[in-house]
């Protein structure tokens, strides 16, 4: 079991989420159910999802959980280059977080290859 709260990594997502919330409630009000939900639900999953393994019992089952995260940042990023290929929001507001996104996935990769050195499933 890990401490998810000296992670790194975890504090990077929870930064993206929070950039997420602030960008979305800029996006037009019929898509409060749209676009605005789906991209919200994808960038509180990345740190969500390293939570929950950080707080299982293997390596193995950690990693599973990266795995997931990683999916959810793949979905994010669709979602921001849509947001913006939309107009709903201007390329320099969505870039910043298109960045910090590749950037977790960069660590999610290194995390996920250091647990799978450590053999212990």
């Amino acid at each position: 079991m890990h401490q998810f709260e000296d992670l790194k990594i975890w504090e990077k997502a929870m930064q993206i989420a929070q950039m997420v919330y602030e960008l979305s409630a800029l996006f037009p009000k019929e898509e409060k159910y749209g676009l605005t939900s789906q991209i919200r639900r994808s960038a509180i999953s990345v740190p969500s999802n390293i939570v929950e393994g950080a707080g299982r019992n293997t390596n193995g089952e950690f990693k599973n959980f990266l795995g997931m995260a990683n999916g959810s940042s793949n979905e994010l990023l669709t979602q921001l280059v849509l947001s913006h290929r939309l107009n709903f929001v201007e390329e320099s507001k969505v870039s910043p977080i298109i960045e910090r996104v590749k950037e977790v996935q960069k660590m999610n990769y290194s995390l996920i290859k250091t647990l799978l050195k450590t053999n212990q499933y």
